[in-house]
């Protein structure tokens, strides 16, 4: 299915609004982005720090999934939010029930025993105006953990009058209404990120470009690995950016290596593919430079049979991948 305009911009918007994330990181030296709840949205897009410069309809959140996957972002379990089973709202409260009749309609006490005596009883029972009197023996109770202690909680239901130490919980959507207990609920992960290192637009770009191709191959039917190293027949291991496998008895291989420039990527990158190819033999060997490579880079290239991609972002990147696969 050909895509539409709209899905080509948006994709498009979601690249330049990492850059600018990564822009706004450095320039501004943050080193942590937290969530904030909106009793509207939940922790859906919940980022402030992000929604000031983004564009209106980017999914933050899988903005920054895409960016922490690039190193540049460490992301931590910051809060499990519970949602509604029925409508998936976010805007959910915790009820405390009455175990015997199940009403929310309870009251809580502090359970409070006097020292001296040893008489215990709710709080309210002990209050005569803003004193604290023992029922029992009359006592005044001026010190806490010295005339009285406090011995836990105790509840009453308004409903049917019985008293307990435990309610029940249960959660109310405040979106659709509906009630529903711990074992229906669902839970979301919500995460705070940490930055781990500051990058430069080249390491950045090439970082996303990695992650593109990851997923593209992924989903082809390639296995990909990224970093991954590779004994020649010499018995010295290469290095390469990524390494992909398909097939089961006879294995097709593909090696990748990404350089990055400012303006042109020069032929030494050519160079040192070729050196580790000519050792490992693999079926297809490509060149990723962004945003191009040099002349001299183009016809090296050519000479020893490895396929370049130039491209300024990851659409073009695997656009031709798509097209070098094909043939």
């Amino acid at each position: 299915m050909r895509k539409t305009r709209k899905e080509e911009e948006n994709k498009k918007n979601q690249k330049s609004n990492a850059q600018r994330l990564l822009d706004k990181i450095r320039r501004d030296n943050i080193t942590k982005i937290e969530p904030v709840y909106n009793p509207k949205n939940g922790c859906t897009n919940c980022y402030p720090i992000v929604e000031s410069f983004v564009d209106t309809n980017v999914k933050i959140a899988p903005l920054l999934e895409e960016i922490s996957e690039t190193g540049v972002l460490e992301k931590k379990l910051f809060d499990k939010m519970v949602l509604c089973p029925k409508c998936n709202s976010q805007n959910t409260t915790t009820r405390y029930n009455c175990p015997y009749c199940n009403s929310f309609n309870i009251e809580k006490s502090s359970l409070i025993e006097h020292i001296k005596c040893g008489y215990m009883d709710v709080e309210q029972n002990f209050r005569k105006g803003k004193n604290l009197v023992c029922p029992k023996c009359g006592g005044r109770l001026n010190r806490a953990d010295f005339d009285y202690k406090k011995a836990g909680v105790w509840c009453k239901c308004n409903n049917c009058e019985k008293n307990f130490d435990i309610p029940t919980p249960s959660h109310f959507c405040r979106k659709c209404g509906s009630i529903s207990t711990f074992e229906e609920i669902n839970l979301k992960n919500v995460f705070s990120y940490r930055v781990k290192e500051i990058v430069d637009n080249g390491l950045s770009n090439s970082s996303f470009v990695n992650i593109a191709i990851k997923k593209f191959l992924t989903k082809e039917g390639w296995k990909v690995d990224s970093p991954a190293n590779v004994n020649g027949k010499s018995g010295v291991e290469h290095s390469f950016d990524m390494v992909a496998f398909k097939g089961s008895k006879i294995k097709e291989t593909m090696v990748i290596d990404i350089a990055t420039s400012e303006e042109m990527v020069a032929e030494q990158p050519v160079v040192a593919l070729f050196a580790k190819i000519f050792d490992v033999s693999p079926n297809k060997s490509l060149l990723i430079a962004i945003p191009k490579i040099n002349d001299n880079g183009k016809k090296m290239a050519a000479l020893y049979k490895i396929r370049i991609i130039e491209a300024k972002d990851q659409t073009q990147v695997i656009n031709q991948l798509k097209e070098i696969l094909k043939a």
